[in-house]
């Protein structure tokens, strides 16, 4: 990984200055808006059940669509396909803040908008983020894979803290108006870039089926020593810890009995420690270490995470959401740098949109377990139960750190032999 003058270096050029602007103001709006329709629900349904289920919503058709949306993205135009999943997600924030304002919004209708929403994120994932290599040369590439996870990792923290001071003031439309126009002029400014037709287009036809190069990405990512234990760990961290962050309304109102402004003082704690989480990492200026930091911030997330339940105090919540927003966005920033910067290019959309299924998914999963235990069992014992999991599976994934480190921390060139 780059160090910061390396990331200065690629920000100096206009298609990453034109790119980097596009994903930090649309990242940073769809998050917003996750505060607001997280809030919606709650106060539609007063159901920690419902959120789940609409956080699962969002997020599950992931696991369906990504293996093909990846598979996609290494054979069609990457930009065209880019540009229309943001279009859609613009009119998907105007129809949601339309149907609230007239008053015509029912849980029902979010379920289905949502699923629409997670199938169009499931095809941007893996296009967008495989335009990176053709916009820099080979030797900015760290710093460009660097800044794209910071990026994405930051506006993922700090997006719910603006949309938690949107909806203590102006109620949860604010939030959906503002994705909009976020998605709107990202829409508009993409056609800037100035891409050669080989990162366009990912690999040239080979005659094979989706489905075939859809199962070859999940056998690449399940067959490598590295990505393998990665990509499990991720997946279990996701389900019990992750998950908490992506339902902050039930425990908010029902553990804290807080309204908005407390959300939004999670929300805002999370987004500014993750800032400083997220540029530590970038900061250390070299790759080797990643899958440290990637089992350890983990390790932090899921302490954290039953902490942050463990009582009724609002104020040790607050603190316990320092380490959530920075030990989240580590955890990130590292795993994917260490993804993006050893797959090969023929296979990049395919492993980028299995590590979208996973970031994405497996929160939404741990959001609808947690959603339905705590209907039965309260908002607390569910998710320590689901600590004590999540803490088995940093044990696990430190044992497998020199396995890990071998595949992941070597120099290119071999990880080009190796695929």
């Amino acid at each position: 990984m780059a160090n910061l003058a390396a990331i200065r270096s690629v920000l100096s050029q206009r298609n990453t200055q034109i790119f980097y602007g596009c994903s930090a103001m649309s990242w940073t709006g769809l998050w917003i808006q996750q505060i607001a329709t997280d809030w919606l629900a709650w106060t539609l349904t007063h159901s920690a059940l419902w959120v789940g289920i609409l956080a699962f919503c969002n997020l599950g058709p992931s696991v369906i669509v990504s293996p093909f949306a990846g598979a996609l993205s290494d054979r069609m135009d990457r930009l065209r396909l880019t540009i229309a999943t943001q279009l859609f997600t613009a009119a998907h924030a105007a129809t949601l803040a339309v149907l609230t304002i007239t008053g015509l919004i029912r849980i029902e209708y979010m379920v289905v908008l949502q699923i629409l929403l997670g199938i169009s994120q499931s095809f941007a994932q893996p296009a967008r983020q495989s335009l990176v290599p053709g916009m820099v040369s080979r030797a900015d590439l760290p710093g460009a894979v660097a800044l794209n996870s910071l990026t994405y990792n930051i506006a993922r923290s700090v997006g719910p803290g603006i949309g938690g001071i949107l909806v203590a003031t102006g109620g949860v439309v604010p939030g959906m108006i503002v994705n909009c126009i976020g998605y709107l002029i990202a829409s508009m400014t993409m056609p800037m870039l100035k891409l050669s037709d080989e990162i366009r287009h990912g690999h040239p036809p080979t005659g094979r089926s989706v489905l075939r190069e859809a199962i070859d990405g999940i056998n690449y990512v399940a067959r490598h020593p590295g990505m393998g234990p990665l990509f499990i760990y991720a997946a279990l961290i996701g389900i019990f810890a992750r998950s908490v962050p992506e339902m902050m309304a039930p425990f908010v109102a029902g553990l804290f009995e807080r309204g908005p402004e407390g959300l939004a003082t999670l929300a805002t704690t999370m987004g500014i420690s993750a800032l400083f989480g997220g540029f530590f990492i970038a900061a250390r200026g070299k790759l080797r270490g990643l899958s440290k930091y990637t089992i350890a911030a983990g390790l932090v997330m899921s302490l954290g995470t039953g902490l942050f339940v463990a009582t009724h105090s609002f104020a040790f919540a607050v603190v316990c959401a320092v380490s959530l927003g920075a030990a989240g966005t580590m955890h990130g920033i590292s795993a994917q740098t260490l993804l993006q910067s050893g797959t090969p290019s023929h296979m990049l959309g395919r492993v980028l949109s299995l590590w979208g299924m996973i970031t994405r998914a497996a929160p939404a999963i741990g959001a609808l377990l947690y959603g339905a235990a705590t209907e039965f069992a309260g908002l607390q014992v569910p998710v320590l139960l689901g600590t004590v999991i999540a803490v088995g599976a940093c044990l696990w994934a430190a044992r497998r750190l020199p396995r890990i480190v071998r595949a992941l921390e070597r120099p290119t060139s071999m990880k080009d032999q190796h695929a």
